[in-house]
């Protein structure tokens, strides 16, 4: 397998597995996507703009005046009996009646001890308190409470009576199915206008939806709120398939988008006391009947000690009547939240195309240009997340398409962080390898130059010293000095066009060129004009050479030289001004073949010297892009001394050059030759 291939195997790999995830939806890939829907109804609740739903709620300050739950229940028929005279739509009781009341005058004669006969049977004869509250409750438009159980409760063997219903596209149908349930006495039972369910199935301890509907044995019926909504308009409840995994349910105008098991979701709004009010103060006359007018009356018991408390998507903890209040409030207000089965689709493309995005782009991008791009990634599943929320109430889970992002990101970006690593490193080994060979070719290059100083130790005629500076590990200057026969000293200062190897290389083929030209020619001319055709035979780069030879007769202080496109060296007799040797020379080597090079002589006096340099001294450059120029170069000559030695001149002209350039990288390699003659030996 190849090294590409290989590396993304891996995030493909996971990929695959992130996929295949979604698809099967364990318990923590459903947990995260509930945490995200929650996280949306907790950034954007729903706001209460309606009040069609009131809450009477048995509340502390109810159990506190009126004692103990349970109540008996002639006070729950007053309390029926005072909101249902206020001429309310509907009233839902969120209570369960499923035996007989204990403070019922015939229980209390079973149960005390010591009663006369007489008043035993008084309390026999008179109307229990059933009975009572089946009189408050008939005739008016109450629903009370069905409970589903998951198994059949023998007490229970009576059907719940069903509401008008009508059923379309049945075979989509695939309600929740409670084999038993739990309801209230048949006598309080048949004097209801209507039945509702109170069962939830909460979602990891959390009412995030609730039934719609849901089949009871073979009954179906509606949650408690919708058949208070049902009972106030008066119309038959209806349930519409609309696919194979979701359904609507109706009430007359109303529609109501749940999922094929009769589940929907509910939009909560944050708890708001203005919901309720205080069942002691139904009983004791002091709400108006304004406030139950028309509306849909909720009664439950909201007392801290009676265990009816439900935790809610944004986090609260509420009394469970609350619950069918805000879904009747969302009813009114029309916001639904969707989740229609397509989602799942989209969710898995959203993964795919993210996952496979960041798997195939990062590797290409730097570190920066992969946080950007996975930062957009993240801020557009937020966004469609969030404007599917707002704008149509749909829940998209970009939870898990977010998270698996985010692991192929971070494994794709360790293995190219990793695989950059060992690049550099494979570069970082190289680059050493290369710099030994190059510090290697270094040390041949300079080795191919003589060192003057050492070369003419004890030569009482002359005296000559010579610099190479390359810009980089090696580079084209290049200098050669030597004697020709016992009394004439053959001296070269040249500068290959290029820097680096390629100019080192055609450097130590035109220095050992030159050389051979110089031992077998005895005019500097002639000389010339053989090295020109000889390097140009062997020059496949088209490269060229500036260059200034010298032959100077140690004798007589003669100096024939030739100068090939070269830089005019400085020359100074003791007594005499700073001049240049110029004359007109000819091109640099190898750019015309068979040019014939002029020689010009010049005779030094005892004690003059020449100094030849390369235009790496005079177009030396400083951080600010200034060159150093001839000008510095002839203040620097003009100061020394009458009587200097070469290594001195060199000395001083380097260290002047240095001091100009400071910290700027070299522009170009430096070489000097300084070359006295001190005269022949009869003349000192």
């Amino acid at each position: 397998m190849s090294a590409p291939v290989s590396r993304r195997a891996g995030p493909l790999g996971l990929v695959i597995a992130l996929l295949l995830l979604l698809w099967a939806e364990p318990p923590f890939v459903a947990g995260l996507r509930h945490a995200l829907f929650d996280g949306y109804q907790k950034l954007f609740p729903r706001e209460r703009r309606s009040a069609p739903a009131v809450v009477v709620a048995i509340d502390e300050a109810a159990l506190e005046r009126y004692g103990q739950w349970p109540w008996p229940r002639t006070r729950v028929a007053e309390l029926i009996g005072r909101i249902g005279a206020a001429r309310p739509a509907a009233i839902g009781v969120d209570l369960l009646f499923p035996e007989p009341d204990r403070f019922s005058p015939s229980a209390v004669a079973e149960e005390v001890q010591g009663l006369s006969a007489d008043v035993a049977r008084r309390l026999r004869a008179l109307p229990s308190n059933d009975a009572a509250l089946a009189a408050a409750i008939r005739g008016q438009p109450v629903v009370l409470g069905v409970a589903g159980l998951e198994a059949r409760d023998p007490r229970f063997s009576r059907q719940p009576a069903a509401p008008p219903l009508l059923l379309r596209r049945a075979q989509d149908l695939r309600l929740r199915h409670f084999p038993g349930h739990l309801q209230s006495l048949p006598q309080i039972d048949q004097a209801a206008a209507g039945r509702g369910l109170l069962s939830v199935d909460p979602e990891s301890s959390v009412i995030r939806r609730a039934l719609a509907v849901a089949q009871l044995g073979d009954v179906v019926l509606p949650a408690l709120s919708l058949e208070m909504l049902r009972v106030a308009i008066g119309a038959p409840l209806s349930i519409s398939g609309r696919g194979s995994d979701a359904i609507e349910v109706g009430i007359g105008d109303v529609a109501i988008p749940a999922h094929a098991d009769g589940r929907f979701w509910i939009r909560y709004g944050p708890h708001d006391p203005a919901r309720f009010v205080s069942a002691a103060q139904v009983l004791s006359g002091g709400v108006p009947a304004a406030q139950f007018e028309q509306k849909l009356v909720l009664v439950g018991v909201t007392g801290l000690g009676l265990l009816d408390y439900q935790t809610t998507a944004l986090g609260d903890r509420v009394p469970g009547v609350e619950i069918h209040a805000q879904i009747l409030e969302q009813i009114f207000e029309g916001e639904f939240l969707r989740r229609p089965a397509g989602l799942r689709t989209l969710e898995l493309a959203l993964l795919a195309t993210a996952t496979l995005m960041l798997a195939f782009t990062v590797p290409t991008l730097g570190v920066g240009a992969s946080l950007g791009l996975y930062a957009l990634a993240m801020a557009l599943l937020a966004g469609l997340g969030l404007e599917g929320f707002l704008a149509e109430g749909l829940l998209i889970d970009v939870a898990w398409p977010a998270i698996g992002a985010t692991m192929v990101f971070g494994v794709v970006l360790a293995g190219a962080l990793s695989e950059a690593d060992a690049q550099r490193r494979a570069l970082r080994e190289q680059a050493a390898r290369v710099a030994g060979e190059l510090e290697s070719a270094r040390r041949i290059q300079m080795g191919l130059l003589p060192s003057p100083r050492a070369l003419f130790a004890g030569e009482p005629r002359f005296g000559i010293d010579a610099l190479l500076e390359p810009a980089r590990t090696v580079g084209g200057d290049f200098y050669d000095c030597f004697m020709v026969g016992p009394d004439r000293l053959f001296f070269v200062v040249a500068d290959v066009s290029g820097k680096g190897l390629p100019a080192s290389l055609f450097m130590a083929l035109s220095k050992t060129l030159l050389k051979s030209a110089a031992r077998r020619v005895d005019d500097i001319g002639a000389l010339m004009a053989r090295a020109n055709a000889e390097v140009s035979s062997e020059n496949p780069e088209s490269l060229f050479i500036t260059a200034f030879a010298g032959l100077l007769d140690v004798r007589t202080g003669k100096l024939q030289f030739c100068n090939a496109g070269h830089e005019p060296p400085f020359a100074r007799a003791p007594e005499g001004a700073l001049e240049r040797l110029v004359h007109e020379g000819g091109p640099p080597l190898c750019v015309l073949e068979g040019f014939e090079y002029p020689l010009a002589e010049h005779t030094l006096a005892p004690g003059e010297w020449v100094c030849v340099v390369t235009d790496g001294v005079t177009e030396a450059m400083n951080a600010a892009g200034e060159l150093y120029g001839a000008g510095r170069l002839q203040a620097v000559l003009r100061s020394l001394p009458a009587e200097v030695e070469p290594n001195a001149m060199l000395a001083a002209v380097r260290a002047d050059v240095a001091r100009f350039v400071g910290e700027a990288e070299p522009s170009d390699d430096l070489t000097l030759l300084c070359l006295r003659w001190r005269g022949a030996a009869s003349e000192r």
